[in-house]
């Protein structure tokens, strides 16, 4: 940034420090409100109009963020100081010249974006460059790969994930042979950007499965230092995530191993900012699955949770400031969905919801609703996680979307 990280100025004038996120959805909606309460000057960039980020930042823009032309533009036209990847349909190219022009400084790195744009990408860095242990997997490029990967080695049961996607789109577990063309078909259609490759990874018998939110800021020194937010476990629906809950109870040594794999893998990447890495644990025994580097969706329990959720956690490291990681009370959040297919939906009883002791909900604001897409989360806090994953179950429950 020409500017210092440490000095912040105001908002719409010359010496605002200016922050675009690319992909407005809920998350990124929580990182400009974090932005904003440190006095940034915030520019909220997604595919349609009316995102949830665009409702509170102060400049919105639609466009299509894959399209490396048009992104290149808009970066120009607004010349930020920092450019924040929240999704992963980018054209990550484009940040990467960007990037080395010196144009804007991509948050972590659009390296980083790059790579976990693409589970090829990070699958292979994870496994073959760091030799961190995964699951095994092979790519393929049409049904007969797919077939062959998956009787030459890796087995049933399996899952299959598009190389790009995002959400737990077009993610399935197929158990036998007559699974797999229909698996691909699906593969294909939840693809945000290639619709032509799949990963096929071997199915691990995991115990449950985390995600361990790690924070790269710098600190006093002006080094970069690795912090770590207690472990979240959740429960994921065909790879979407629909429960969340901090801590997540595990062994000492399974800690320790899921926060050194965080680590190694987080290093290289390189940059500041908050990682979501999602780990399989089984007793001792730690598998790598994937990173994010951005808020994770499981991690908005943290909003109940922490001192600093991981929004403003990544607000702070993206802007060289110091962060806190601790959390002060244990708390679960549930997905609350949409239900129908319809535009502007209400909400109804959501007074009989917040009655729920401890409890607290965010209703989105998008403006479409899909059976299954995630219009809202409730969150809740208790003596220890099985209360507050009750108490955001009864929340979630209890709120009713209704056509308008």
């Amino acid at each position: 940034m020409d500017k210092q990280q440490h000095t912040i100025g105001t908002p719409l004038s010359p010496s605002a420090i200016k922050v675009m996120l690319l992909g407005s959805g809920e998350l990124g909606k929580e990182v400009i409100i974090a932005l904003q309460r440190l006095g940034v000057e915030t520019i909220a960039v997604d595919r349609y109009a009316n995102a949830p980020g665009h409702q509170v930042a102060h400049r919105a823009h639609v466009i299509n963020m894959a399209d490396g032309r048009a992104l290149r533009e808009l970066i120009m036209q607004e010349q930020p100081d920092l450019v924040v990847p929240e999704i992963e349909a980018i054209a990550t190219d484009e940040l990467v010249a960007i990037e080395y022009e010196g144009l804007a400084r991509v948050t972590p790195t659009a390296r980083a974006a790059q790579l976990t744009m693409n589970r090829e990408g990070i699958r292979c860095l994870a496994a073959e460059t760091l030799s961190l242990v995964t699951s095994p997997y092979a790519f393929a490029n049409s049904l007969e790969e797919l077939n062959v990967a998956i009787e030459n080695g890796i087995g049933y049961p399996c899952i299959v994930k598009p190389v790009m996607s995002s959400s737990g789109k077009g993610q399935s577990k197929i158990d036998s042979s007559t699974d797999v063309e229909t698996a691909w078909n699906y593969a294909a259609s939840g693809s945000r950007v290639d619709q032509g490759r799949v990963i096929v990874e071997g199915f691990i018998p995991f115990d449950y499965e985390i995600t361990q939110l790690t924070v790269r800021a710098m600190n006093a020194a002006g080094e970069v230092e690795t912090h770590f937010c207690e472990s979240i476990g959740h429960v994921q629906v065909n790879g979407d995530y629909v429960e969340s809950w901090q801590p997540q109870p595990m062994s000492t040594v399974a800690l320790q191993r899921s926060r050194e794999i965080a680590q190694k893998i987080t290093e290289n990447l390189g940059g500041l900012g908050i990682f979501g890495v999602e780990l399989f644990i089984k007793g001792d025994e730690v598998w790598f699955s994937e990173v994010s580097p951005r808020p994770h969706d499981t991690g908005m329990v943290t909003m109940c949770t922490q001192i600093q959720n991981e929004f403003e956690l990544h607000a702070r490291a993206i802007l060289g400031l110091p962060v806190d990681t601790r959390s002060h009370s244990p708390g679960a959040s549930a997905v609350i969905y949409g239900q129908m297919d319809a535009q502007d939906i209400a909400f109804t009883n959501v007074d009989e919801a917040l009655r729920v002791p401890n409890s607290d909900l965010r209703l989105f604001g998008k403006p479409e609703s899909f059976v299954r897409r995630r219009m809202g989360v409730a969150l809740a806090t208790g003596v220890d996680i099985n209360e507050a994953r009750e108490r955001a179950k009864q929340v979630a429950n209890k709120v009713v979307p209704i056509k308008n």
